[in-house]
């Protein structure tokens, strides 16, 4: 079978041996993941707590950050192995600048997040922005090319401001520090509920978003290189977590009990809103879309090429 980590991880699997998983002591990986307690964020906690790491001969150090774009600096720097949840456009404009990374997976086609303001608000869509300030996550984050994307699309006075994660930017939004804020399932849909907060837009109205993969699944050179079997290890182990979290009433309980919510709202989740065509590490959609978007944000000074492409993204199902 074919994997689907392309020649490059392949070749240096070859050089470096893959280790027998068994009776061999488990091979640390260090996990970065921005925003913690989300459905695609948590898989693999879930995956680590199932033991599905472990049959492939790995056990995860999972560092939880306020953001894609702190994620991947944390990889960049090599203080983690792997990156989850890091957005397209802020790795594109990073492997421009030279940072050492490559794209192994992709971490989710398409996006859940919705943004909202307080009840009470006179704002009732993005196209009444005047001059309000608009949340995101952290730089070089989906949520920051979200932000620039409504600006840009709708052609409205807005000014994007990095809030963290989905409480921190709600403490934010309540206490009028920020007029609009950002969240995704399961944060948020309590206050919702209670009609604290209204929803003015989601992600999925921004044309890049839909089809499109926002966020990705990185490692850095030097683990690439010294470490190429536990990269594949951990894309295996992975996958097998993917399909068990979509098809198990477990995994819906797991979920709900590490991200604190109930069964009924951990369904909710997983089944209306992070659907499984949501996630599938193999495929990569729409890049030169979200290339074009990233030049035009300024993550990129101009295009890559084709040969850097292939350089940059090691996944065999990956479409301009």
């Amino acid at each position: 079978m074919t994997t689907p980590v392309k020649a490059a991880l392949v070749a240096a699997l070859m050089l470096g041996g893959i280790a027998a998983a068994g009776a061999q002591d488990l091979e640390k990986v260090t996990v970065a993941i921005g925003q913690g307690g989300k459905w695609d964020a948590s898989l693999p906690q879930l995956g680590l707590d199932q033991g599905i790491f472990k049959k492939h001969g790995l056990d995860l150090d999972i560092l939880y950050t306020q953001g894609g774009g702190e994620t991947q600096q944390i990889v960049i720097s090599g203080s983690a192995d792997i990156g989850i949840a890091v957005g397209t456009q802020g790795a594109l404009g990073a492997y421009g600048k030279g940072a050492p990374i490559r794209i192994i997976g992709s971490a989710a086609n398409g996006d859940d997040a919705f943004y909202y303001v307080k009840a009470d608000s006179p704002i009732n869509s993005m196209q009444d922005l005047d001059g309000e300030t608009l949340a995101y996550s952290r730089n070089g984050s989906s949520t920051h090319s979200f932000a620039l994307g409504f600006v840009n699309l709708l052609d409205v006075k807005a000014e994007p401001v990095a809030t963290g994660g989905p409480p921190s930017t709600l403490t934010s939004v309540m206490s009028d520090q920020v007029d609009v804020g950002w969240s995704a399932p399961p944060f948020g849909l309590k206050q919702l509920n209670e009609g604290q907060i209204k929803i003015i837009a989601t992600s999925a109205d921004l044309p890049s978003v839909k089809d499109h993969t926002v966020r990705l699944i990185i490692t850095n050179l030097q683990t690439l290189e010294e470490r190429p079997e536990v990269v594949e290890k951990f894309m295996q182990g992975y996958r097998d977590t993917v399909e068990w979290a979509y098809s198990s009433d477990e995994a819906l309980e797991a979920y709900a009990k590490l991200a604190d919510v109930d069964l009924a709202v951990a369904r909710r989740v997983r089944d209306e809103f992070d659907t499984r065509e949501y996630i599938d590490p193999d495929v990569m959609l729409g890049v030169d879309d979200l290339m074009k978007e990233a030049v035009e944000f300024k993550y990129l000074d101009k295009p890559l090429t084709d040969e850097q492409l292939n350089e940059l993204i090691l996944i065999e199902g990956w479409k301009k």
